[in-house]
């Protein structure tokens, strides 16, 4: 029994050693073989994608503000409330602008009635003309039957004198009739009523008039959210302060840093996936590069570095590049302008261009939220021109 034991004692640490030597061949072949899959993964797929988590979620943020100045009535809406297109945001007092209103309403009537009269004046200096035209005919039919009259004697000196001053005394009231109606004329010319300038400036600042009473309700150009609501009611506010501003919900894009050192392969076009931290892993958002900025942050700060003047460390710059997403995704889940996100594109593709070539053939945004029809004041200035025409 002690002979057998003591032989075996020494296989014992052989085989172990021989057990652990090949467990070790096996993991270092394991790893060997992890490494080059890896790398394949790498080679094939890894990089082809670049990833920043310096990017952030931007949209439009439109500022409200008057198109005339006065005192805030009402404030309809307040942050974080949803608002259509259209919607009056605020309301300011109305009585100046309806007493600027019914002054231009006069005004118009005023200068109908003073180029009707102008009109009516032109008929009167024609009639003036052909009357003095009678005049000057009779003085000198009068005249040229004194003449042979005073070749014989039968009519005296003076006589002859007064007929020759009637005839120029006619022809010079003749020449101020046709000089008056000239005068008149040139006011008038040959315009209708509604079309002579001082009808059409007069109707102008009515038209001036009845915009600045409709602006009195200030309204939102676009559906959205009110943020960073500063009017308050009674204020004083004039067409350059800042009332509100509407952010809508649609529309968003990121703003993705990418190093400059992960531009190199990056094209407009190229798809890419977002994660909002706001979100998590859950949710991942679609869509594409369309355009990459034509500067660094550091280039249009307000205060941009000067790499020229006193000891230089070289820093990685970062370029934007904006990402659309897909306005699905956005509509199931919305995001808000600043969030932070996780930013993946995937540069396999070099089809697109690094700068956009194509310009657009429409406007990039656009509302007629603010335009005001001029229908309701055009026929109320043809019913003022009509009324005092006579």
């Amino acid at each position: 029994m002690s002979t057998t034991a003591e032989a075996q004692s020494p296989q014992q640490p052989a085989n172990k050693k021989k057990t652990r030597k090949k467990v070790l061949l096996l993991l270092a072949l394991l790893f060997v073989l992890i490494g080059i899959a890896w790398g394949a993964y790498w080679f094939l797929v890894l990089r082809h994608f670049q990833e920043t988590d310096d990017a952030y979620v931007a949209g439009n943020q439109v500022q409200v503000m008057a198109q005339v100045s006065g005192s805030v009535n009402k404030v309809w809406f307040d942050d974080t409330d949803f608002v259509k297109k259209g919607d009056v945001l605020v309301s300011l007092d109305k009585t100046d602008a309806e007493q600027a209103f019914e002054k231009a309403q006069t005004a118009l009537a005023t200068s109908v009635r003073q180029t009707h009269q102008l009109m009516i004046n032109g008929k009167q200096y024609q009639a003036t003309i052909a009357l003095r035209q009678t005049a000057l005919a009779q003085a000198e039919a009068d005249l040229k039957r004194r003449e042979p009259l005073a070749a014989v004697n039968l009519i005296g000196r003076e006589e002859l004198q007064h007929a020759r001053d009637a005839v120029a005394t006619a022809k010079a009231l003749l020449d101020v009739a046709t000089q008056q109606y000239n005068a008149n004329q040139a006011m008038i010319l040959n315009t209708s009523l509604e079309n002579q300038p001082a009808v059409k400036q007069s109707a102008a600042e009515l038209r001036d008039a009845w915009l600045a009473l409709q602006r009195t309700d200030i309204r939102s150009p676009m559906d959205g959210y009110v943020s960073r609501r500063s009017v308050q009611v009674g204020a004083q506010i004039d067409t350059s302060t800042a009332l509100m501003a509407v952010v809508p919900a649609t529309n968003l894009w990121i703003d993705a840093n990418f190093k400059e050192t992960q531009l190199a392969g990056m094209r407009i076009g190229q798809p890419a996936t977002v994660v909002a931290d706001i979100y998590g892993d859950d949710m991942v958002y679609h869509g594409k590069v369309v355009g990459l900025d034509m500067g660094t942050g550091s280039a249009f700060s307000l205060l941009p570095a000067q790499n020229a003047t006193g000891n230089w460390i070289k820093v990685v710059q970062r370029l934007p590049v904006r990402i659309e997403l897909n306005p699905q995704d956005i509509a199931q889940h919305p995001l808000r302008i600043g969030l932070s996100t996780l930013v993946k594109v995937d540069t396999t593709s070099k089809e697109g261009s690094a700068l956009a070539t194509n310009v657009r053939q429409q406007a990039a945004y656009s509302s007629n939220a603010l335009a005001i029809d001029l229908a309701p004041v055009n026929q109320l200035i043809t019913d003022i021109v009509r009324a005092n025409a006579g």
